[in-house]
């Protein structure tokens, strides 16, 4: 048995213009599922501003969009990733302001990783740290996205789990500008507060042709590992 009600993504939760952001929708239907790591798979965009059909399915899963043809699938996983240590703080912050002054092609006004004020997006910037082999930005997230309890909701950690995949793909690998996120597969280890300070960190997995696989981490300044994350980036597909 299934039940289902309808949810609006505001335009402030946007990734590219008019489609609401990976890891906004992975956290809402992480959130659905009540599993402790879930696994979301994206079949299409999500618009922003209206009203979409979001289910529990059988298994302990969920879906966004119509049962037919859903826009994005939840369902329980299992994570087997080891994370490399975090960088340093200062290493983190480094990277965070070179991206910040030198913004590389293919930013867009994202929620993740768009060039925003700290009260409508996350800022997440990370570009490569020198000799780790890894993306890194350092992070203090708004406390405008706070819970009354002043934790981040686990839908906003999502996204920071999100925008931190695509940039070790661009910086690290050889994916394009353009690509979009095909599946995220997520664990929240530890609350997440905010007005304190993250680093949030992102290392190449493998690449085949238009797919890029890519682990993510969100680690204290002091390097505990708060979430993890795999995610699955797709090239767009060549003009033709």
């Amino acid at each position: 048995m299934t039940t289902s009600d309808a949810i609006v993504v505001p335009e402030l939760y946007s990734g590219y213009p008019g489609v609401a952001f990976g890891g906004y929708v992975a956290g809402v239907l992480a959130e659905r599922t009540g599993a402790k790591t879930v696994r979301v798979d994206f079949r299409g965009p999500v618009p922003v501003e209206a009203p979409v059909r979001i289910a529990e399915t059988a298994g302990g899963g969920a879906e966004l969009g119509e049962a037919e043809q859903p826009f994005a699938a939840a369902r329980p996983a299992e994570l087997r990733l080891a994370p490399p240590t975090a960088p340093s703080w200062d290493e983190a912050a480094a990277a965070a302001e070179r991206f910040r002054s030198a913004p590389p092609s293919g930013v867009v006004d994202c929620f993740g990783c768009g060039l925003r004020t700290a009260d409508r997006g996350l800022r997440v910037y990370c570009a490569p740290v020198p000799d780790l082999g890894l993306v890194a930005s350092a992070w203090i997230p708004s406390r405008a996205f706070a819970d009354p309890d002043g934790l981040l909701p686990p839908r906003v950690v999502w996204g920071a789990l999100d925008c931190p995949g695509n940039w070790a793909g661009r910086f690290l690998g050889t994916q394009r500008p353009g690509a979009v996120t095909a599946s995220l597969t997520g664990t929240i280890l530890r609350p997440v507060a905010a007005g304190e300070p993250y680093i949030s960190y992102a290392w190449l997995l493998s690449e085949s042709g238009r797919k890029h696989m890519m682990g993510v981490a969100l680690a204290t300044a002091e390097g505990e590992l708060c979430a993890v994350s795999e995610a699955l980036w797709i090239d767009p597909r060549p003009a033709s």
